[in-house]
């Protein structure tokens, strides 16, 4: 009886070793399954994360795969994605990434009217708006377009004028008084605006016009319109100012001690806010000789040309001030490297739609260029515009620094 005891005790121990051994294989199966489970996470909302493909319940956004687990440095953005991302990158060693890096001081300035380029138009007859052909400020107009239609009791009058003095030099042909007649009530009548073909059809018809149409002297874009419609104007009044913007000033702050640097008639670098790839030059025209009020600060002015008109008065721009200590070298714009707490890396175009993060040490940088001393080489492809973008898109999807 002792001994079948013994053997149910033995046989019951085995039953519950298997048993513990069966179930830890299942355990270390189950989490194998679950390390290998495609995970999603959302774009906006990273601590949304399920194990089905499916929408954000926050925002409604399309989750997106969270790769948590994955050892692979690379990380795939497909074509469409690179443009909406505005992804661009230059060859290491390429003609334009070895620009020297100097101390370079930068101004803050501002696109202002080139007063040189505004006309004022004034009416040089007295009379009635009789139509205004334009009718808002903001317009562009060229040459020679029409403007308004006067009517003037004035005009008429210079009109009969010409006529008569026209009737008696032909009465009196060779009557040198009766010529300087005929020439002095011409002058008038180009004097209030009239044209020589106007003058030559008042002749020819012998019928005065009490309306003359006035034309744009030069082209323009108008800035400010004095008259309506119907309104009676005055010889000499204001009827509206034209700017031109082909070519506009720059105005720059300036500090009393980098004065030192600034000469009249030095060239100095311009480069407009939201067109860094346009960078222009100009020439110091002025500088103040007095400081704002209230301020310590000092203006200087140049001009740059404005090419198709795309930049208007009142933009934001940025001079800079170059000094001495120029680093030759690798040097890359300063938003291709990303810096926190783990040091600096930048992004390295591997194949068509792959990137991979890289490792590197910085050394002189200024407001534009960064000089990298080592982790890269000639020939990488380096991503010069996105790069915070591929960094937060690793994060989100590996759920780790790319750095490791």
């Amino acid at each position: 009886m002792k001994r079948i005891k013994h053997i149910i005790s033995i046989l019951f121990l085995i039953s519950v070793i298997v048993g513990i051994g069966c179930s830890g294989e299942q355990k270390t199966e189950e989490k194998s399954t679950e390390a290998k489970q495609q995970t999603f996470t959302c774009p906006m909302h990273p601590q949304v994360i399920k194990h089905e493909m499916g929408t954000c319940p926050i925002c409604a956004m399309d989750l997106v795969p969270f790769e948590k687990n994955s050892d692979d440095k690379s990380l795939k953005l497909d074509a469409q994605r690179q443009l909406l991302a505005n992804i661009k990158t230059i060859r290491i060693g390429d003609e334009g990434n070895g620009e020297g890096i100097s101390n370079q001081s930068v101004l803050n300035g501002r696109l202002v009217i080139d007063p040189q380029q505004s006309n004022y138009i004034s009416a040089k007859v007295a009379g009635r708006v009789e139509e205004l052909f334009v009718k808002e400020t903001g317009v562009a107009i060229s040459k020679g377009q029409p403007l308004y239609k006067l009517y003037s009791e004035q005009l008429a009058t210079l009109q009969q004028e010409y006529l008569m003095a026209l009737a008696q030099q032909k009465q009196f042909a060779g009557d040198k008084l009766e010529q300087q007649l005929v020439s002095s009530a011409k002058q008038k009548l180009i004097l209030y605006g009239q044209t020589e073909g106007q003058l030559q059809k008042l002749s020819k018809k012998q019928q005065k016009n009490p309306y003359v149409t006035v034309f744009a002297t030069q082209g323009g874009t108008i800035a400010e319109l004095s008259i309506t419609q119907g309104q009676y104007v005055a010889e000499g009044s204001p009827i509206m100012r034209l700017e031109g913007y082909g070519k506009l000033w720059v105005e720059a702050d300036v500090y009393p001690n980098e004065m030192k640097k600034i000469k009249q008639g030095q060239t100095l670098k311009v480069v407009v806010y939201g067109w860094e790839d346009q960078a222009q030059t100009m020439k110091v025209d002025f500088i103040n000789p007095s400081l704002q009020e209230g301020t310590q600060l000092t203006q200087i002015r140049g001009s740059i040309a404005n090419p198709n008109g795309q930049w208007q008065p009142g933009l934001q721009v940025k001079v800079m001030l170059a000094s001495q200590g120029v680093v030759e070298g690798m040097n890359l714009p300063v938003d291709a490297v990303i810096r926190d707490g783990k040091g600096q890396h930048v992004w390295i175009k591997t194949g068509k739609d792959s990137f991979e993060p890289m490792s590197v040490s910085i050394g002189k940088a200024n407001g534009n260029f960064v000089n990298i001393t080592s982790g890269i080489a000639t020939g990488d492809e380096v991503v010069v515009t996105g790069a915070y973008l591929l960094y937060s898109e690793y994060v989100l999807k590996r759920g780790k620094h790319p750095l490791g």
